[in-house]
């Protein structure tokens, strides 16, 4: 996530080798209640125990002139242990019912859990799917129970539904994506998706990922989009409007399709026709191809997230306003930076969160610096000049204070532990170390010692204790190459 240039008054397999039907079922007293939390530091109640996601189908109905949607997800997973109950997140405005393996379950809401008790135990090692039929609300967007409570402008402006004059779009980072859907909705469960957005036949469904298909019956038309790399749950994004697309060809025949408001300035609709070449510079630098079987710009009439930008999983979720303004660009590069870091792979826990902000602000500074900005070197120096005040206010770059942190706090701390990385081991090394961190995590959530234990592979040294100082401690290390810098 990056804050975007608005200049406005407004800105304040389950194909497993294990079948379902194989082996006898768990009996009641050997299964037990999966936990209702997964154990994360910042977001203590979120997450559950018991199961692995793999794979979700949502479904949203959009009408005009009403905020309610008939909705339904239905979540194939394998269970871990022999499972008596287990739970969801789910913030959802209400829930109709549920069913495991096709069978009524027993369910109960407990704050913003859905527990649901199968009519028989879960198997260990058995793959189970659940379908559960709601309703989401785009009139109520319930704040985050971790962090203190926002007044009620602000919380509206960075509120899960971002209602549009046209429709909607969804803001689900760090800890809402379960207002839109019952989930596992944490980073370290990633999953696959299908989500089909169903809307009046002069309205464009749009989602993560690539469009499979659309449907039409009467005057309604649902359109499919697939996500089929595993992504974590807050970057999904599912939204309806009226939008100018754009279809391009990205480096090696990439399919590139981004939607812009019809609403919108001509000067967005240039912004976004920048995407292909955003992505073959990457690609360049990074020394991969696009992660994503698609790629997108997704331009909404509003000023999304009080005026920020989302890495919304192949195609990145900007205000129209803000793709006016050609500085825009460079949040373009931010957000496509964490297509490959944050989103292709995920982050273990919301500690973790300096490996896809930190890497997508390097990517992006150093975007800059080769399109006419500041010296990638000038940049640097001038954020570590501020970097003790920002490790003050929010705590060390890989233990933030508060879960809050976890969205701005770790821009500027990641990004020079990885500067600093860079300087201690020469260019050639760190990249050997990004691609080969890149390589093996793709797909599933990596954790800091994940990327430690790479970059000390590919490097051949002791890094623990330069890692412990830059991300672990309060105080701003010396730069390395650099014995004149001051912090």
């Amino acid at each position: 996530m990056a804050k975007t240039i608005v200049k406005t008054a407004a800105v304040a397999g389950l194909a497993a080798v294990l079948m379902a039907g194989t082996g006898s079922a768990a009996t009641a007293d050997s299964a037990s209640p999966g936990a209702l939390s997964a154990g994360e530091r910042l977001f203590p109640g979120l997450g559950n125990g018991g199961y692995d996601a793999r794979d979700y189908d949502v479904s949203l109905d959009y009408r005009p002139g009403v905020t309610t949607m008939d909705a339904a997800v239905t979540m194939r997973a394998v269970a871990t242990q022999s499972l008596s109950s287990f739970g969801l997140d789910s913030a959802v405005a209400g829930i109709h019912s549920v069913q495991v393996d096709g069978r009524a379950a027993k369910f109960a809401t407990q704050g913003e859990k859905l527990v649901i008790t199968p009519a028989r135990a879960l198997r260990k090692g058995v793959p189970f799917t659940v379908r559960i039929a709601y309703v989401a609300d785009r009139a109520k967007s319930p704040q985050s129970p971790t962090g203190h409570p926002l007044p009620p402008d602000l919380a509206e402006a960075i509120g899960v539904w971002q209602n549009t004059p046209d429709g909607f779009a969804v803001m689900g980072q760090t800890d809402r994506e379960h207002v839109v859907f019952p989930s596992d909705d944490v980073p370290g469960d990633p999953a696959t998706y299908t989500l089909r957005i169903t809307t009046p036949a002069d309205v464009q469904g749009v989602g993560s990922g690539t469009l499979v298909g659309k449907h039409r019956a009467g005057d309604r038309v649902t359109s499919v989009f697939r996500v089929d790399r595993p992504t974590a749950t807050d970057v999904v994004q599912m939204a309806a409007g009226r939008f100018t697309e754009l279809d391009q060809v990205g480096p090696h025949g990439l399919p590139v399709r981004s939607y812009v408001t019809k609403a919108a300035k001509p000067a967005a609709l240039d912004t976004a026709r920048k995407t292909p070449e955003l992505i073959a510079w990457l690609e360049q630098r990074l020394g991969r191809p696009y992660p994503y079987a698609s790629a997108g710009t997704l331009g909404v009439d509003r000023l999304y997230g009080g005026g920020l930008a989302l890495e919304t999983a192949a195609t990145p979720t900007y205000s129209a306003e803000a793709l006016a303004y050609p500085e825009e660009v460079s949040t373009m590069a931010h957000e496509l930076t964490h297509e490959y870091f944050g989103d292709a792979v995920p982050v273990r826990h919301w500690d973790d969160m300096w490996l896809s902000e930190g890497h997508a602000t390097f990517y992006q500074d150093l975007y800059d610096s080769e399109h006419g900005g500041k010296p990638f070197d000038d940049k640097a120096k001038s954020g570590y000049a501020q970097n003790n005040e920002i490790l003050k206010q929010n705590g060390p770059v890989a233990r933030q204070n508060s879960a809050s942190g976890v969205m701005f706090g770790t821009d500027l701390g990641g990004k020079l532990t990885l500067y600093a990385l860079r300087s201690l081991v020469g260019q050639a090394i760190f990249d050997r170390i990004e691609r080969t961190f890149f390589d093996e995590f793709q797909g599933r959530a990596a954790s800091t010692q994940d990327y430690v234990g790479v970059a000390e592979r590919v490097s051949g040294r002791d890094l623990g204790t330069f890692f412990h100082d830059w991300l672990y401690t309060a105080t701003t290390p010396a730069m390395p190459g650099h014995p004149d810098w001051k912090a």
